[in-house]
């Protein structure tokens, strides 16, 4: 384990500001309930997301949540986590689980800035491009899963079907 030295770590400035500045020039609904939290909402192409920010000073770290409102009922909760293994297979960056609360499907992530003087609007604008892209590329798995009953393989893939040609 690499040992820290606390007399040349570099506190980098709090995010939380920075993703302010972004949410009030594109007009979402936001609330910020403290200096290290905000949530936003947000229209996407399926269903509105609900995007939590949360500063974690003490490790230079911001964790980021986009949640979509999908309850999951405790008879699909099974097929959802076989859906959420073979989804999460799929990705680069971030991981979706469920929301401890509401027991609903989330995309998280953290981004690390020890070192930095603090995040800059690109890292900010592409953490939120590459979670609702996510959500939305995933979310008609989530719903044959849950509503349609169907198991995880088949709703993934029928929900990865790339359309060919033109209507």
């Amino acid at each position: 384990m690499t040992a820290l030295s606390l007399e040349t770590a570099v506190l980098a400035a709090n995010p939380i500001d920075l993703v302010e500045e972004i949410v009030q020039a594109n007009e979402w609904a936001h609330d910020r309930a403290s200096d290290e939290e905000m949530v936003v909402e947000i229209t996407g192409r399926w269903c509105d997301y609900r995007l939590l920010f949360v500063w974690q000073r003490e490790i230079n770290a911001l964790h980021f949540t986009c949640a979509f409102e999908m309850k999951v009922p405790k008879a699909r909760r099974g097929a959802i986590f076989e859906l959420l293994a073979v989804v999460n297979e799929r990705l680069w960056l971030g991981h979706f689980d469920l929301t401890p609360d509401a027991q609903s499907p989330a995309f998280r992530q953290g981004v690390l800035l020890r070192g930095a003087t603090g995040a800059c609007v690109e890292q900010i604008e592409d953490l939120v491009d590459i979670a609702v892209s996510e959500c939305e590329r995933f979310y008609p798995a989530f719903q044959l899963v849950v509503w349609g009953g169907k198991p995880a393989e088949e709703a993934l893939a029928a929900a990865m079907i790339d359309p060919v040609g033109e209507a």
